[in-house]
This record gives C-alpha cells, sequence and structure tokens, in this order.
C-alpha cells in the first residue's frame, strides 16, 4: 500500500477569495498548497477592466502571508460593454489570463452579467484572435427551465452556437456537474477543456435534500444524480488532459449560508488536497492525480507546470470544522468521509 506521494505543486484553475477582511482570512488556505489559482472576477463592483484587475492584483498580494510565493492569475468578467481593446491590452501586459462568462443571474454576484450574447461577439472575436481564453459559468438562467437541467440546456442553446460561430476561441467549461458537460468536452477535437471541482466527486443532490435541508452542501452548479457524479469521476481520474482541478472553493459567512435564501457555494480550500487523494485511490487512480491537480491546467493555458512538489502522506488529517474570519465563520466543506492523506 502507498505510503506517500509526491507531485508538483498544484494549481487551482477556478478560485473565490473575495475582498477585504474575507480574502485576508481564506487566501493563507489556498497558499500553503497551491502555486497559482485563476482568481474569480464576481466582486461587488465586479472586475471589469485591467485597471479593476490590477488593483484587486495588488490587494491580493498585500494579503499573501510572509515569504509565500503563490501567483494569483487574474481574470475580468465579461459583460455587454467590455471593451475588447481593454482586455487584449491586459491580457498583453501579462496580467489578465482569461475572461469570465456568467450568464446574468446564473450564480453569487453575477446580475453584470451577459443576458444577450449577441452584444459580445466582438469581444469573442478579439479573445480568439490573441488566444485569450474563455472561462463559463455553463447554466442557463431562463426560469422555465429545471435547476438540475440547466448545464445540459446551456450547452445546447449557448456554447455550442458560440463556438461553432468561434471556431478559435479556446473555452473551459467551469465546474462542469453532468455526465453530458464531460460528454461535450470529449467530443471535441480542440480548444475545449473542463475544471471539476472538489465537492462534485464528492457529493450529490441527496447530500444537499435527503433527511434535511444541508445548506453547506448548497452549490452553483447544483449538485446532481449519482449517474453524473460517478461520470465526473471517471473524467478526473481518466488521465485525459481536457480535464483539470478547478476547486471553486467559494467562501460564504454561515449567517450568509443559513439564511431562508442562502448563498450557494462550498469552502474547499484547507482540505482539497487531502480529500482529492482519497477520491483518486477509490478509483484505484492514484498515479493520475498528479496530471488532474498539477499538469493538466496549465497544459491548457500555456503555462509551464511548477517545478516544486508536494508530498502526501498516509496519515489522518484534521481540519477545523470552521474557519474565523472578521466577518464571521466560515464552515470548511465536510466529505462525509473518512480522510487518510494529509499534505506533509
Amino acid at each position: 500500500m502507498t505510503q506517500s506521494l509526491t507531485l508538483r505543486r498544484p494549481d487551482d484553475w477556478h478560485l473565490h477569495l473575495r475582498d477585504g477582511d474575507m480574502l485576508r482570512a481564506v487566501l493563507p488556505h489556498t497558499a500553503n498548497h497551491f502555486a497559482r489559482a485563476i482568481i474569480m472576477p464576481n466582486l461587488v463592483p465586479p472586475v471589469v477592466t485591467g485597471a479593476d484587475a490590477a488593483a484587486y492584483r495588488e490587494r491580493i498580494m498585500a494579503a499573501l502571508p510572509e515569504g509565500s510565493d503563490f501567483e494569483p492569475l487574474m481574470t475580468l468578467y465579461l459583460t455587454e460593454d467590455t471593451d475588447p481593446e481593454d482586455l487584449a491590452a491586459a491580457h498583453a501586459s501579462g496580467l489578465v489570463k482569461a475572461v469570465k462568462l456568467y450568464p446574468a443571474g446564473a450564480t453569487t454576484n453575477s446580475a453584470s452579467g451577459v443576458s444577450d450574447f449577441s452584444k459580445v461577439a466582438k469581444v469573442f472575436e478579439k479573445m480568439a484572435e490573441i488566444g485569450l481564453p474563455l472561462c463559463t459559468h455553463g447554466e442557463v438562467t431562463d426560469s422555465d427551465v429545471d435547476i438540475f437541467d440547466r448545464e445540459a440546456v446551456f450547452i445546447d442553446r449557448v456554447l455550442d452556437p458560440i463556438r461553432k460561430d468561434h471556431p478559435a476561441l479556446r473555452v473551459i467549461m467551469e465546474h462542469i456537474t453532468t455526465k453530458d458537460a464531460a460528454d461535450y468536452v470529449r467530443s471535441a477535437d480542440q480548444n475545449l477543456a473542463a475544471t471539476i471541482t472538489t465537492h462534485h466527486l464528492v457529493i450529490n443532490r441527496n447530500h444537499i435534500l435527503a433527511g434535511g435541508i444541508k445548506p453547506h452542501y448548497y452549490c452553483l452548479p447544483v449538485a446532481k444524480r449519482e449517474t453524473h457524479r460517478l461520470a465526473l469521476r471517471a473524467a478526473a481520474t481518466s488521465g485525459d488532459s481536457r480535464f483539470f482541478l478547478g476547486t471553486d472553493s467559494a467562501p460564504h459567512t454561515d449567517a450568509n449560508k443559513l439564511l431562508p435564501c442562502g448563498c450557494a457555494g462550498c469552502f474547499t480550500a484547507p482540505n482539497t488536497m487531502s480529500i482529492l487523494a482519497e477520491v483518486f485511490e477509490q478509483e484505484g487512480k492514484l498515479d493520475q492525480l498528479e496530471a488532474f491537480a498539477s499538469l493538466n491546467g496549465p497544459a491548457y493555458y500555456g503555462l509551464p507546470a511548477n517545478e516544486d512538489q508536494i508530498t502526501l502522506i498516509r496519515e489522518t488529517p484534521s481540519f477545523p470544522a470552521q474557519i474565523d474570519t472578521p466577518d464571521g465563520p466560515v464552515t470548511v466543506f465536510d466529505p462525509d468521509m473518512p480522510l487518510h492523506w494529509r499534505v506533509a
């Protein structure tokens, strides 16, 4: 039985850090294990220009623990007023690594997102021209579409037409939750990849709803049936370079999670690597963990893999149930299973 596992230091290709006191409280938990992370731009107000991204990056760097070499990879929030030239300049400077598409109203702080996709066609053209990837929150927001079907409908109604109109556009389907999405990624011959979260490899919709509502398992896109969870596990552990880790770690205070209309998100930054090692071992695929967590993402983004390493050892890890922040406690995701690996 394997007792230790050494792999290149991982990256997180989808991360929420928030801002202010919350940023300062949660950032060290990512910087402890991850070398880089794609930073989500859905602040209030959102990060929509190169100047916004530069200012946000400065706040992140100021919040890092002393001696940390963590690198935030900045993104811009796509709106119907996004300036293609500002976007191109931010990319050319090396500051911005991707643009994030939120359909208006799809998730936390997405009210400024896109409703009319014809209004961003010129932006997509510029992004395809300069090789700037598009990260998508893949759900439609139509009230007549069931919440469990919104990812599959997004692929048919929104994403596939965008990709046919802009075949050179590099796209990352973020936090996929369905077999439909995994199969769609596999069907593409180029310019399409997907991130998979830690929690969607662990929970299905029963965790949220069976035996009482459990708000700390509520996320968007919402967890689906067990068949979809198993399809995600198969994709993540397959070694297919089109699938890689994006935790979508999303801190909310308990007060905001436990409201009558509570916030969506799971805070997985502290225990992601322990959970992933458990999942990959359960699937008999520990040898594929490095590809998923450390190699596939950099390759798709055109960046080098990290040279430094981390080691996981077979030992029961210990994590706090909550972390304290000046805004209130944030509950750490509970994988609802024993863990047997910790980062050394």
